[in-house]
């Protein structure tokens, strides 16, 4: 965890490559952090994103004593996904689900480009945790009535449902928490999706399928699931190549959005990024990656992810950059600061 009032000494593994003089790539091609001595992470134990405090790494390339980090609990602590579930006692995967809570939306902060939340605001979240016993009703929902359970609930309902029961089905989920069949489906698909993923990425061995038999899924419930998990780990692994570029772009002032872009899963086959354009010498709207064909510009920062899976047209905004499917941040900024001729 980052304790409190300590969010500011935060240090990602670039942050420490560019304090020592040497890129990224051959800062972790040598590990000089694995050194004996060297400080421990502060993020959680598994966390994809190492992240460490600066007065700690400061002090042991200064061949000082490592100053001892704040003892005991305080509530302005900044806990990650891992340590959010921790405290709720649920799967991390749950937590995907929790975090979407309006309270917790709100008081979501980044550190590093990693999702963290005040131990309090967690706190206050389990006090008044929602159970799938809170919103069930009889008998699934009512003809010619709307889903009787907030959009924005449902998925921390059905992770609820899910957790207590492996072989869970949609129809106990509509049946439980009064929502449409599909409506259901599509929550228990997403939530097997990231069990399957997180089980993939703690045993790389595994395939999705297997993932999905070791968690109990029945194979016949869960073949959009495991699609779906393939996409997911797709999506995670791009994801610290995401955060690259917009950080690069921030230092381009292109943009002034601080958090890591989001990735999208529109049909749950492709992955696809976008990242808002709003600084003053932004050429276009908005900036689109694809999986599939690179970068390309956008005209609406409102909408810059098109629904249908076809590829957009160039013309008007949309053209697409130079440079491959992932090329470096650097040319990505080239690419969309050079006019065509």
């Amino acid at each position: 965890m980052i304790r409190a009032d300590r969010q500011h000494l935060v240090r990602t593994l670039a942050d420490l490559a560019a304090q020592q003089g040497v890129g990224i790539d051959q800062y972790t091609r040598i590990k000089p952090y694995q050194a004996p001595g060297f400080p421990a992470p502060v993020s959680s134990e598994g966390a994809r994103t190492q992240l460490y405090d600066g007065d700690q790494v400061d002090a042991y390339l200064q061949g000082k004593p490592i100053p001892p980090l704040p003892d005991g609990e305080n509530d302005s602590d900044l806990l990650d996904r891992r340590e959010c579930a921790a405290l709720l006692g649920v799967a991390p995967n749950s937590w995907t689900s929790y975090k979407r809570d309006p309270a917790l939306k709100k008081a979501r902060v980044e550190a590093g480009g990693v999702e963290h939340w005040p131990r309090s605001a967690v706190q206050a979240f389990q006090k008044n945790r929602p159970g799938p016993e809170a919103a069930a009703t009889t008998g699934g929902r009512p003809r010619h009535t709307g889903d009787q359970v907030p959009r924005d609930r449902l998925p921390a309902l059905t992770a609820e449902l899910l957790d207590a029961d492996p072989t869970l089905t949609a129809a106990t989920v509509a049946d439980r928490l009064g929502v449409h069949r599909d409506t259901a489906q599509d929550a228990l698909t997403h939530q097997r999706a990231e069990r399957i993923a997180d089980r993939v990425e703690a045993d790389p061995a595994l395939t999705p399928a297997q993932a999905a038999a070791a968690l109990g899924y029945p194979p016949a419930q869960t073949r959009r699931a495991t699609a779906r998990a393939t996409t997911l780990l797709r999506a995670r692994q791009a994801a610290p190549y995401l955060a690259d570029v917009a950080a690069a772009l921030r230092r381009a002032h292109l943009t002034t959005t601080e958090a890591t872009p989001d990735v999208h899963l529109p049909g749950d086959d492709r992955v696809v990024a976008a990242l808002i354009l709003d600084g003053d010498q932004a050429p276009v709207p908005a900036l689109v990656w694809d999986e599939r064909y690179g970068w390309r510009t956008a005209s609406s920062r409102r909408h810059p992810i098109t629904k249908s899976a076809a590829r957009p047209s160039e013309g008007g905004d949309v053209r697409y950059l130079a440079g491959g499917i992932t090329p470096p941040p650097g040319d990505v900024i080239t690419a969309l600061t050079t006019t065509d001729a």
